[in-house]
This record gives C-alpha cells, sequence and structure tokens, in this order.
C-alpha cells in the first residue's frame, strides 16, 4: 500500500486473466489435449510449476515494485489477439497457441504494470515453452541427438562386452530390434531438458555468463540424459521386455530431476574451483 498499490487490482488482475482465458478457451483447451496426449509436447504440462517456482524464488523483489505502466500489457492483448485468430483460422498452430499466450500475459500486466514484467521476467519467458515447435523444427533438433545417443551407447556396450549392432538409429540387442524413439524418445527429452535448464539457470543465482552457457549446453545435457536412460532400457528390452515399457516410462519423467541435479553438481564443482558462478542473493542480480 506505501507503493501505491490498491486492494483491487490483484482481484481484478486475476479476474482478466480469467475472462482471457475464457475468450481463448479453444487455443487453451487443444493446449491441454496436445500436452496429454502427445509425449513430444508432455512437458508443457510443467511449465505452470516452473513458472510459478521462479516466481517464488523472486519474491523479495515485490517490495520494488510500484503499480501503472500498463500500456505494455495493452500492447500484448492487442498484438496477441489478432495473432491468436490468424492462427486459428490458417490452422498456423504457433500463432494460435502463441497469440492466447500473449492476451493472457497481456491481460493480467495490463492491472498490474511493467514493473512486474520486469521484475519476474523470466517468469514470464518460461511461458514460451507453452508454445509446441513446429515439427519440422523438432525432427532438425532431435535426429542428429538421437542418432549421437545411438552411437555413444553402442560404444558403452561395446566396452561393457556386450553385444549391440547399430543401424543409423536402430539398435539390435539378444536379437530384439529397438529404435532410439521406442526405447527412449529424445525429441520429448530434448524440450523438457532445455526446460529444465532454464528453470536451473533462472531460478539459482548465478551470473549471466553461466546462465547463457548452462541454456546453450542444453541439448548436450539432453544427450546425457538419454545416454543415461538409454543404457538399461536397451537392456530391459533385450532380455526382459515384458518390463521395457513400464521401465520406458517412469525413466523418462526420472530423467528431469536427475538433469537438474547434474546441474547443481556442476556448480557446485565449479565453486569448489573457485570460478566465480553465482551472485549474492536472487533479488538482485
Amino acid at each position: 500500500m506505501r507503493r501505491g498499490w490498491k486492494w483491487w487490482q490483484l482481484p481484478a488482475a486475476v479476474l482478466l486473466g480469467l475472462l482471457a482465458l475464457f475468450v481463448c478457451r479453444g487455443a487453451w483447451l487443444d493446449l491441454g489435449l496436445t500436452a496429454w496426449r502427445d509425449e513430444e509436447q508432455s512437458h508443457i504440462l510443467l511449465v505452470s510449476v516452473v513458472a510459478a517456482w521462479l516466481v517464488w524464488v523472486r519474491r523479495g523483489r515485490l517490495r520494488r515494485c510500484r503499480p501503472g505502466g500498463g500500456g505494455l500489457g495493452l500492447a500484448l492483448v492487442l498484438a496477441g489477439g489478432p495473432l491468436t485468430m490468424w492462427g486459428y483460422h490458417s490452422a498456423i498452430y504457433t500463432f494460435w497457441y502463441g497469440g492466447a499466450v500473449l492476451v493472457l500475459v497481456g491481460a493480467v500486466l495490463a492491472v498490474l504494470g511493467s514493473d512486474l514484467a520486469w521484475a519476474f521476467a523470466p517468469a514470464l519467458g518460461v511461458l514460451a515453452f507453452l508454445v509446441p515447435v513446429p515439427g519440422t523444427l523438432r525432427q532438425q533438433i532431435a535426429l542428429p541427438l538421437q542418432t549421437i545417443t545411438a552411437q555413444v551407447t553402442q560404444q558403452i556396450f561395446d566396452l561393457g562386452g556386450i553385444a549391440v549392432e547399430r543401424s543409423g538409429n536402430l539398435l539390435s540387442i539378444n536379437g530384439v530390434d529397438v529404435t532410439i524413439v521406442d526405447a527412449c524418445n529424445g525429441l520429448r527429452m530434448v524440450f523438457a531438458l532445455a526446460l529444465v535448464s532454464f528453470a536451473f539457470a533462472f531460478g539459482t543465482p548465478l551470473r549471466g555468463y553461466v546462465r547463457l552457457v548452462v541454456l546453450v549446453l542444453s541439448p548436450l545435457s539432453a544427450v546425457v540424459c538419454n545416454v543415461i536412460r538409454l543404457v538399461p532400457t536397451l537392456w530391459i528390452y533385450g532380455y526382459y521386455n515384458a518390463w521395457a515399457k513400464g521401465f520406458h516410462d517412469v525413466s523418462g519423467w526420472l530423467m528431469l530431476p536427475l538433469a537438474f541435479l547434474l546441474l547443481m553438481g556442476i556448480i557446485r564443482a565449479l565453486r569448489w574451483a573457485l570460478v566465480p558462478v553465482q551472485v549474492f542473493t536472487l533479488a538482485y542480480d
């Protein structure tokens, strides 16, 4: 209140946000079904959790925010509305979903102001993960990573003395042919681990250059986690095929906390080596 906030602004922001969801309900319902049914887009289910966490770790910044500056929110609504309509009528789903996200964010910021937008920019930025990446681009990113994963996995089995044959992205163990997509969907892991890398980069008090490195190297972390997952998965497919499907599903979600822990371990190792990777508090980075 001392900084000019009114009691009605938060309820008004919630009301306008619900109104934005209602107006664009077709896009949001379709997006929810896509995230639930399509394994390659299942990381969308985690975006709201990551956004809430990024807001929580930056909650101290609220003390510096003042109301006003709703022009940014209005501009987002005016940009998002035509974009989502155009995307719907043109069957360009990226624009349909992306416009709906802009309308929602803009409606909230129109009441709360631009100060909150800059203070919680990472929490708003992570909402970009709500928009599914076009299929052609996804394949261009994932296929090379799947090939690298297959090569590294074969070499690991060779070192262990277990015969595994490879033909492209197809691995054969104990007479069972397993494709990388069946054993370990690299496409899903790429974007899920990119989301984890974003959450780690902006959820911990890291210096700017360290955050950039974490984000740029997220495809490498996807390869590492894919290999960690694929080695036991391939072995189970070859010798205990009845358990393979269950292990495949469970291990996919386990890779997300594992990736986060690996990043934490790397940062701790750099701190132990006296490399300046962190700042003192997230509220002032």
